[in-house]
């Protein structure tokens, strides 16, 4: 995090105490929450004029405590980030023999750029599956966008007619809780929804497939011979595709990785690591759909037109957008390197 304008005799006395304390440029960066241009500056102006404050004057003195503070305030958010805030300084307050006030812990992290925020829910991967997910990536760490323009990206998803309004917050008094104004609806099960089957690749988006029931590995096959199979031979005519699927039970049934096995000299089926949505570009197709249903000036009130929105959306879909996010596919094969197999933010 970068510091703007002009620094105060405080933060200038907080830089040169932490240089003089031995920190790096680096580390007092990353511990002032200033850019390292600006420690370098700062403190090369102190070292050639001598103009600002040095650790033996008072406003040194207190940059030193600060940078104290901060540096336990550090460790503590590091070894447990769940803490409260009068968790945070009772610990603080065991450890030292200066104690603080919960005020002076919250502008303290908040100055060090922390902030109370709700965690993002993601999938618990298994110590296997995060092995599996590593080889993926190392495997294919070196293709490019030419070559995941080759692949054709599938997966299954369901809308719902209705939304949770979980996050809606409404202004009442204490009486006022059963107010119909006050009130808001839900439906069991979302008032019932639409599954449907969907493929794309870098070149065009592939057909979109309701589904009516749940799906088996019977129904999938069909979709297989009708949908995938003139898909991947019509856009890989000379047998150079990959077909994407993820590990469904009815993606693995015997039927199915039979007829793959007799089309095998037509595409390749991608071995697909478990538990990897995140590199699914075809997720963030579904939530641009997804996004878009929630914008409609005139909501579906039943399936068959929630299912004619899906379909109309979909169609509408910039040719810009899906090539984006295959595209993306070198950076999600790094973050699942860097995580070493485990969650990335895509």
């Amino acid at each position: 995090m970068g510091k703007k304008g002009d620094l105060s005799n405080f933060e200038r006395g907080m830089v040169v105490g932490a240089r003089r304390a031995g920190l790096s440029i680096s580390q007092s960066a990353q511990l002032l929450g200033f850019s390292c241009t600006t420690i370098s500056r700062v403190y090369k102006e102190w070292c050639e004029k001598g103009k600002h404050p040095v650790c033996g004057s008072p406003v040194g003195e207190n940059a030193l405590l600060m940078l104290e503070v901060r540096g336990e305030m550090g460790r503590l958010i590091q070894v447990d980030r769940r803490a409260t805030l009068t968790e945070i300084t009772t610990r603080y307050n065991q450890g030292m023999q200066q104690s603080i006030c919960e005020a002076t812990t919250r502008t303290t992290l908040r100055r060090m750029g922390y902030n109370s925020r709700r965690p993002h829910r993601v999938p618990l991967i298994s110590t296997t599956n995060r092995k599996k997910r590593l080889q993926f990536a190392r495997a294919h760490q070196n293709w490019t966008v030419e070559d995941w323009k080759n692949v054709a990206w599938s997966d299954e998803s369901r809308f719902l007619l209705r939304h949770s309004d979980g996050r809606v917050r409404i202004w009442r008094k204490q009486n006022e809780n059963m107010d119909p104004s006050c009130l808001v609806t839900t439906v069991q099960a979302g008032g019932g929804g639409v599954m449907v089957w969907g493929m794309f690749s870098w070149h065009t988006l592939g057909p979109l497939v309701p589904i009516g029931h749940r799906l088996n590995a019977t129904a999938y096959l069909s979709i297989v011979s009708d949908h995938v199979h003139p898909f991947m031979t019509t856009m890989y005519p000379s047998s150079d595709g990959y077909f994407q699927q993820d590990n469904a039970p009815c993606h693995k049934a015997r039927i199915i990785s039979n007829w793959f096995l007799e089309h095998d000299n037509e595409f390749t089926v991608l071995k697909w690591p478990p538990q990897s949505p995140d590199l699914n570009p075809i997720e963030h197709l579904w939530d641009v759909v997804e996004r878009e249903l929630r914008v409609l000036d005139v909501h579906p009130t039943n399936l068959h037109q929630l299912q004619d929105a899906i379909l109309s959306i979909l169609a509408n879909i910039s040719k810009e957008c899906f090539q984006h996010l295959v595209e993306s596919m070198p950076h999600r094969i790094k973050a699942v390197l860097k995580a070493k197999g485990g969650q990335t933010q895509y």
